[in-house]
């Protein structure tokens, strides 16, 4: 196989230094499935690692990009054919393997998976880690029972990545989703994915005692710190809250109080690591009862690969609503 183009990210002198390089597929990291990369995406954790704004890459140099979709070019596992379309996301690309930020990727057998009927190469990426963890999140929640008839599920970050699918999922499923969001530009594109109100988070009486009054069926958090604490103390009678991530703070002060008073359940969710059992039957979620309405709205920008230097910086700031898709164009 001829030579081809990565974005590569390395630790020198201390810095983070990144930029496209050309590779083979032998200098990449070990795995028994070679793919042709047709699209990536932009998340946080990928921004971070790019500029050295996060600690992200356990080790260097490595290629960017938690998140790839393409083609199987050749496949020592047997589970893999040659021009089977494939997804990844997480399982350690970007951290300890090279990621989707290539034209050609070599991926453990264990972390790919088939894509899925009705979901494009595309749309696999418009979801990416993000959807997936938002569908995982809710997966979890209503195996803990969690049903739309328990009452609203109030979801934190709304107008990111995770927190947008995570309204058009919930929305999907029959259950009233309530965003919680600083950016008033956001209101309008949060409304149409699926949210019955909005809250703004500056606006929001956090309370100050362990218990107060029941406000929430659930919650999906993304910030952590003191929203994540309020979810406690708001939370109803055997509610759910899938803590996500920790944008505002990784702290969490609370009590026990909510846990043996009310019942409630803390559920963490980690994308990267999920067993693959629990992995295959979310993406099958996301394709069937899970499966988002609004993708064309939660995408909100799409880039070439040869953009993707530019890009990192908005979601660095904090500018970004919704899932940017990479097109990696690299076949067909």
């Amino acid at each position: 196989m001829k030579g081809f183009k990565a974005f590569r990210i390395h630790e020198r002198e201390g810095k983070i230094v990144a930029g496209f390089e050309q590779m083979t597929v032998d200098a990449l990291t070990p795995g028994e499935v070679v793919i042709r990369v047709k699209y990536s995406s932009i998340n946080y954790k990928d921004a971070l690692a790019a500029t050295g704004a996060g600690k992200i890459l356990r080790k260097y140099p490595l290629n960017g990009g938690i998140d790839l979709s393409g083609e199987v070019e050749s496949s020592t596992d047997a589970r893999y054919k040659p021009g089977q379309q494939v997804l990844v996301t997480g399982c350690g690309l970007s951290e300890s393997f090279d990621g989707g930020y290539a034209e050609v990727a070599r991926i453990a057998g264990e972390s790919v998976i088939p894509l899925p009927d009705g979901i494009s190469l595309r749309d696999a990426m418009a979801i990416g880690t993000a959807g997936f963890t938002a569908a995982l999140a809710i997966h979890r929640m209503e195996h803990n029972g969690q049903a739309p008839g328990k009452g609203a599920i109030v979801v934190t970050g709304a107008s990111g990545g995770v927190g947008s699918i995570a309204i058009d999922l919930l929305a999907g499923r029959g259950y009233e989703a309530v965003a919680v969001s600083g950016k008033p530009e956001a209101d309008s594109f949060l409304k149409a994915i699926g949210a019955a109100r909005v809250l703004r988070r500056q606006e929001i009486d956090l309370g100050k005692r362990p218990l107060e009054a029941t406000q929430w069926g659930g919650g999906i958090d993304n910030v952590g710190g003191e929203l994540l604490t309020w979810l406690t103390r708001t939370v109803d009678n055997f509610g759910n809250i899938a803590s996500i991530g920790l944008a505002g703070s990784h702290k969490l002060e609370t009590t026990v109080m909510p846990f043996i008073l009310r019942g409630i359940n803390l559920l963490g969710v980690t994308s990267s690591n999920t067993p693959r059992e629990l992995r295959l039957a979310v993406w099958n979620r996301l394709s069937t009862d899970l499966r988002p309405r609004h993708l064309d709205r939660i995408v909100t920008r799409t880039v070439a690969f040869d953009e993707l230097p530019g890009a990192f910086d908005d979601f660095i700031k904090g500018r970004v609503m919704g899932r940017t898709v990479v097109k990696i164009d690299s076949f067909g």
